[in-house]
C-alpha cells in the first residue's frame, strides 16, 4: 500500500482512470449553474467574481514577497553591490534597517490588485468568448491556443494598470536617494516626464507579462488536467475540496517555474528603464548584454514559483468559497472518440 494524500492505493488508479474517461464530457461555453453553485458558469456575477478572487491572488501574493522582490530588483539593477540573494538583503538591512525590506509595499499592493483583477477576471471572459467561436469537438483539440489566447488577452489590458505603480515600485526600490513612500513618488514621478512616465515600461513590461501570464495559464491547465489523468489516483469527482486544492497548488508551483525563465530577460529589462531616467531598450541591451539580462534568475524562480502556487490556491479556494462553478478538466468528446477510431480502424 502507497501512502497518498488521496486516501486511495495508486494500485487502483489504472481502473479509476477507466471510471474517468468514461465520464461525460463538458462544454466551455454553455455550462449552466449545478446544484450548490451561486451562479452560472459565463455569468456577469461569475465573471465579477473572479475578478475578485484575482484582486486577492495577486494583491496579497506580491505584497506578502516584497523584500524578495525588492532584492531581487537590484541584483538586476546593481549586481556589482548586491551579488546575490543573501548577500542582498545583508547588504539591504545593514543600511536601511529591516524596515526597508518593504519599500515599496504600496504600489506593489494597488498595482498588483489592478492587475489580478484584468488577469483573472478577463481570462475567463476571454477564455469564453474564444471558446463561442467553437464547436464542442473543436473547443477539446484547440483548447491549449484558447489558454494562450484568451490569457495573453487578458494581460495586455491588466498591465496598462499595473504599469504606473510598476513604476512607482522600482523607482522606490531601486533608484538611490528617491523617496520611500507611493504618495510621495507618483508626483515626481509626474514632475519628471508627465503622465508618460508611468507608462514608459509599458511595452517590456508587455513583453515580461504577456509570455509569463501565457505559460502560466496554459501550463497550469493542462498540467491540472495532467495530474488528475496520471497522478491522482481517483476521478476528480471523487476528491474532496481540500484534495483538489492540492492539486491546483502543486500544477501552480509547476507552471510557475517555467513561467520565472521564459519572462526573466524582459523583468530585468523593466527594471533598469524604471531605474535609468531616459534610457532605451536598446541601451540596457548594450549595458547589461544578453548574460546580464538573466541576473536574479534564480531568486525569481523561488520568487515566481511560490507565487503563482499560492495565487492559484487563492483563487481556487476564492471559487470553493463563493461557491462557483469549477468545471473538471476537459475530456475528450464522444464523438470525436469515435472519429479517432473510425480514422484507426
Amino acid at each position: 500500500m502507497v501512502w497518498s494524500p488521496f486516501g486511495t492505493p495508486i494500485a487502483a488508479m489504472s481502473q479509476q482512470r477507466n471510471s474517468l474517461a468514461a465520464a461525460p464530457t463538458r462544454c466551455y461555453s454553455t455550462a449552466s449553474a449545478a446544484a450548490g453553485d451561486s451562479c452560472e458558469y459565463g455569468s456577469a456575477k461569475y465573471f465579477a467574481l473572479c475578478g475578485f478572487g484575482g484582486v486577492l491572488s495577486c494583491g496579497l501574493t506580491h505584497t506578502m514577497i516584497v523584500p524578495l522582490d525588492l532584492v531581487k530588483c537590484r541584483i538586476q539593477v546593481d549586481p556589482a553591490k548586491y551579488k546575490g540573494i543573501f548577500t542582498g538583503f545583508k547588504v539591504t538591512v545593514a543600511e536601511e534597517g529591516t524596515r526597508g525590506l518593504a519599500r515599496g509595499w504600496a504600489p506593489t499592493l494597488i498595482g498588483y490588485s489592478i492587475q489580478g483583477l484584468g488577469k483573472f477576471g478577463f481570462y475567463e471572459v476571454f477564455k469564453k468568448f474564444y471558446n463561442s467561436f467553437l464547436n464542442e469537438e473543436q473547443q477539446y483539440q484547440y483548447r491549449t491556443l484558447v489558454y494562450l489566447a484568451g490569457s495573453a488577452s487578458a494581460e495586455f489590458f491588466a498591465d496598462i494598470g499595473l504599469a504606473p505603480f510598476e513604476a512607482t515600485k522600482v523607482r522606490i526600490q531601486t533608484k538611490p536617494g528617491f523617496v520611500a513612500t507611493m504618495r510621495e513618488g507618483m508626483p515626481l514621478i509626474k514632475a519628471e516626464g508627465g503622465i508618460g512616465e508611468f507608462f514608459k515600461g509599458l511595452t517590456p513590461l508587455w513583453g515580461r507579462q504577456i509570455p509569463y501570464t501565457m505559460m502560466k495559464f496554459a501550463c497550469f491547465e493542462r498540467t491540472v488536467e495532467a495530474l488528475y489523468k496520471y497522478v491522482v489516483p481517483k476521478p476528480r469527482s471523487d476528491c474532496s475540496k481540500g484534495e483538489q486544492l492540492i492539486v491546483t497548488f502543486a500544477a501552480g508551483y509547476i507552471a510557475g517555474v517555467f513561467c520565472a525563465i521564459v519572462s526573466h530577460p524582459a523583468d530585468t529589462m523593466v527594471s533598469k528603464l524604471n531605474q535609468n531616467k531616459g534610457s532605451s531598450m536598446g541601451d540596457i541591451y548594450k549595458q547589461l548584454g544578453m548574460a546580464g539580462l538573466w541576473k536574479g534568475l534564480v531568486p525569481r524562480i523561488v520568487m515566481i514559483g511560490t507565487l503563482t502556487a499560492l495565487q492559484w490556491f487563492i483563487y481556487d479556494t476564492v471559487k470553493v468559497v463563493m461557491r462557483l462553478p469549477r468545471p473538471p478538466p476537459p475530456e475528450m468528446p464522444e464523438s470525436l472518440k469515435k472519429k479517432l477510431e473510425a480514422k484507426q480502424a
